[in-house]
């Protein structure tokens, strides 16, 4: 099987492609606007036109695409998640190959949900930011192509490749500079929202059997599971053996603390994280996975504790 994967050094794309090439069945080439991509090319500035040249000379049966935008203005996220795909639907229409595309979307084109609820992939998306609304549009736009397509809505991914930047980063971050500073507490804020972690090898696991399926439409991709940061936080001080406390800086005036050490003396070490969650979805964010299962036969295997040990792993090698 001929694939063509597009994003292929990104977060999500790299655990993508070890995925596809650990299957020998599978050709794999990756197109990419970096120098180690197979084939160099911008899908938010490249025609539509050049792009199907390509398709046509490679005649790939699967082509994924987990390129994309997860930060910058509307304007930038409009032009690497939505025209984008735009370019990539063209693209497929005009080529002779016939392949089969599976999309990349994400849990933040729902926006807000009701705490306590899962959410299924028929309830009607209302994206509650420029990024929601942006990969929203792509998947419309895919749906609407008349392609043979999947586009799979990945909810938090979290494991190893985890972005410093993002909210499982920044708490790994801090933790370790206050462990390296030896501070006793740590102060931290925005850890009442509540996710649905996904490990991004289970994500790659699941992009592997969407493109031997062949499921059409949408389908979520998530550990079914919400965690709330506080609890996440916990756990990453467990398995990185700090010993302070926790405190959450919007919490009620009783202090998180930590169940593994007692704060000592030294100054408070103090890394707000930001809040609202920057993906605008709100305090409670759960995904309803029974398609992924049904559809996909793929079901979620590494704990958030696993994932949570690889972002450590990851962070403590920082210098």
């Amino acid at each position: 099987m001929r694939v063509l994967l597009i994003g292929a050094n990104g977060y999500l794309g790299r655990f993508v492609a070890e995925r596809l090439l650990a299957d020998p069945a599978v050709q794999l080439t990756a197109l990419g606007r970096g120098d180690d991509a197979d084939v160099r090319f911008d899908l938010a500035t490249g025609s539509p036109g050049a792009l199907t040249r390509f398709l046509d000379a490679v005649h790939p049966g699967v082509v994924v695409n987990c390129a994309g935008a997860t930060r910058g203005g509307a304007r930038e996220l409009t032009r690497h998640n939505t025209v984008a795909v735009a370019t990539v639907c063209e693209a497929l229409r005009r080529s002779g190959c016939g392949a089969r595309l599976v999309q990349l979307g994400c849990g933040a084109e729902y926006g807000p949900s009701q705490p306590g609820s899962s959410t299924a992939e028929d309830a009607v998306p209302r994206p509650g930011g420029p990024y929601g609304v942006s990969k929203l549009a792509a998947t419309e736009l895919v749906l609407g192509s008349g392609l043979d397509a999947v586009v799979l809505r990945v909810f938090s991914p979290a494991g190893p490749g985890t972005p410093a930047g993002s909210p499982l980063g920044r708490l790994a971050e801090a933790m370790r500079r206050a462990m390296q500073s030896g501070d006793g507490e740590l102060k931290l804020g925005g850890l009442g929202v509540q996710r649905d972690f996904v490990d991004v090898r289970d994500v790659a696991r699941a992009v592997h059997a969407a493109s031997l399926s062949a499921a059409q439409g949408v389908i979520n991709i998530g550990s079914g599971r919400a965690v709330r940061l506080r609890d996440a936080a916990a756990v990453l001080a467990r398995v990185a053996g700090y010993g302070g406390a926790l405190h959450e800086l919007d919490a009620p005036p009783n202090p998180l603390r930590s169940t593994i050490g007692h704060p000592r003396p030294e100054p408070d070490h103090t890394v707000p994280v930001s809040y609202p969650y920057p993906d605008g979805c709100g305090s409670w964010q759960q995904a309803d996975v029974r398609t992924a299962r049904d559809r996909l036969g793929w079901r979620p295997r590494i704990n958030l504790e696993e994932s949570l040990a690889d972002i450590w792993m990851e962070a403590a090698c920082r210098i």
